[in-house]
């Protein structure tokens, strides 16, 4: 192996340089040949006594010291690569490997073929600046500081890359890691280009600047992050909606060119790891999941699965068994702790996140016992501050501001390629009763809702408030509080929210005349 171009062999206790020690003599090799005089040789005895008392306290200091510095340098340079891939606003059951059947994603099926997939895997919020601060701190977004979107981590906030760093690795950031593309700690080459990762992955393999010892590569797709993409490949016609969505010709539209850019974004994600495989070989942890659910209604900003259940996927050669599918509660905190473990690092104590390297190697298959997710609120379209918590296969969600409207981007920017179909919603709810229920559930929320996830994947029925569910309920209810005291959390909207009773259409008018301000 190399370490900073010197070759090791792997290190023995008897072994220095191409000479064994004898357990016997600690002080000559016991591959040399000690010369056999015809006669006593006492001049040369004696001469050996001076030389070993003189200098013989520091042989074994010496060899000791040599032998400490090549375990490190065989430790450092046989640490596995590590690629994680990020998409953006990818929905977990849009996806080939989580049961659609329709989306196609090669990239996704061949990762899943060669290792773990998670069934149970949740972001801590589901918007990009909390959750990816979340990732690179192991801390929840009370802890980091940076709860609404768009908002910045406390001074002083540790991050977990420069750890890598400590660790010998070499980190480059490609495209979306950190919120707005931005460099972050730890990070020794930075490409902002979203899209394109690919190309300066490329570009860097050829620089020559890569040194030898262990790579961590982060690359973020912006997909399927809006604007989606105009052209699309798959038939409006065709497309099978949520049921949760009102069924119009823009709707269909809009959810067609979404599933394009998913399958554009795992194809981009199937060329990296030819690059990977090409220049570093077949051996490294890849790690691909997606920052929250995709931006349409009930998923981003929402504290249901849709926005913060998110796919997980996970491969090792010759340590993930391949083909393998957990149930395992996972937390994104939990994400790069697990990578500092499973590559031989010291997870922090401090910190939210956990290590599940034992659910992968397949030593165990518990993971959390409790899922904690929490949203504040997303500058001025978004003003809804909720808390959930997960336990087994019930989830419960408390909406801290019941009185005020639920709004974001999607029904209030209304633009093509992002959410113009939002006004189709509206003219089917002056007429369809399941249509208005569907935005009247979007816009309005109880305080309380609880759901059985085995029974109700799709959290369509509110068992909050059912005496039968009383006591789960009490139950959530008080770790959930428990948790939030334990966080610091101070459950507070960020700006004034929207309250029910005003004009929807003046709040979107409102918000827009602000927007054109900036």
């Amino acid at each position: 192996m190399k370490y900073n171009g010197i070759q090791f062999s792997r290190p023995d206790p008897f072994l220095v340089e191409g000479i064994t020690f004898s357990r016997l003599d600690p002080g000559r090799p016991s591959n040399s040949k000690r010369p056999v005089p015809s006669q006593p040789n006492h001049v040369g005895d004696e001469v050996g006594k001076i030389l070993f008392s003189a200098f013989g306290p520091f042989i074994l200091p010496i060899i000791a010291f040599i032998l400490i510095f090549r375990a490190d340098a065989t430790c450092t340079s046989s640490r596995p690569h590590i690629v994680v891939l990020l998409s953006d606003d990818l929905g977990r059951l849009e996806t080939s490997i989580y049961g659609s059947a329709e989306v196609q994603t090669p990239t996704l099926q061949a990762l899943a073929a060669s290792g773990m997939v998670f069934e149970n895997a949740y972001v801590a919020s589901p918007s990009c600046c909390p959750n990816r601060d979340s990732l690179l701190t192991g801390r929840m977004p009370a802890r980091h500081g940076a709860h609404p979107n768009h908002s910045q981590m406390k001074p002083g906030t540790k991050l977990l890359p420069p750890l890598l760093k400590e660790m010998g690795y070499q980190i480059a950031s490609f495209g979306k890691v950190q919120h707005g593309r931005r460099n972050f700690p730890g990070c020794d080459f930075h490409f902002s280009d979203p899209q394109n990762m690919s190309r300066d992955l490329e570009k860097l393999f050829d620089s020559g600047k890569l040194g030898p010892g262990p790579i961590c590569l982060m690359v973020g797709d912006r997909r399927p992050h809006v604007p989606w993409i105009e052209e699309s490949i798959y038939d409006p016609d065709e497309v099978t909606l949520p049921t949760t969505f009102i069924d119009t010709p823009e709707t269909r539209r809009h959810w067609a060119r979404y599933l394009s850019d998913i399958t554009h974004m795992d194809a981009e994600m199937g060329r990296v790891l030819s690059l990977v495989k090409k220049h570093m070989g077949p051996d490294f942890i890849c790690l691909f999941t997606s920052d929250h659910g995709g931006q349409w209604p009930f998923g981003k900003w929402n504290l249901y699965d849709s926005g913060t259940r998110v796919p997980l996927v996970v491969s090792w050669p010759g340590h993930i068994q391949p083909g393998s599918r957990t149930t395992a509660l996972v937390s994104w905190v939990d994400l790069l702790p697990t990578l500092i473990d499973l590559a031989g690092g010291t997870v922090p104590e401090d910190i939210d996140g956990k290590s599940f390297a034992a659910v992968l190697q397949g030593e165990s298959e518990r993971g959390r016992d409790k899922i904690f997710t929490t949203h504040t609120g997303d500058t001025m379209y978004n003003i809804f501050p909720i808390r959930s918590v997960r336990m087994g296969s019930f989830k419960y969600i408390h909406n801290l501001l019941p009185g005020a409207y639920h709004t974001n981007h999607s029904d209030i920017l209304r633009n093509d390629g992002r959410r113009a179909y939002w006004d189709s919603w509206d003219a089917a709810a002056a007429s369809d009763p399941k249509a208005a229920d569907i935005v009247n559930a979007y816009h309005t929320r109880p305080e309380f809702e609880l759901f059985d996830l085995d029974m109700d994947p799709l959290e369509q029925e509110n068992l909050a408030y059912r005496s039968d569910f009383r006591n789960k309920l009490a139950v959530l209810r008080a770790e959930l509080e428990a948790w939030t005291k334990e966080q610091g959390d101070d459950l507070k909207p960020h700006r004034e929210p929207y309250l029910i009773g005003e004009s929807l259409s003046e709040i979107r008018a409102e918000v827009v005349a602000e927007r054109n301000k900036r």
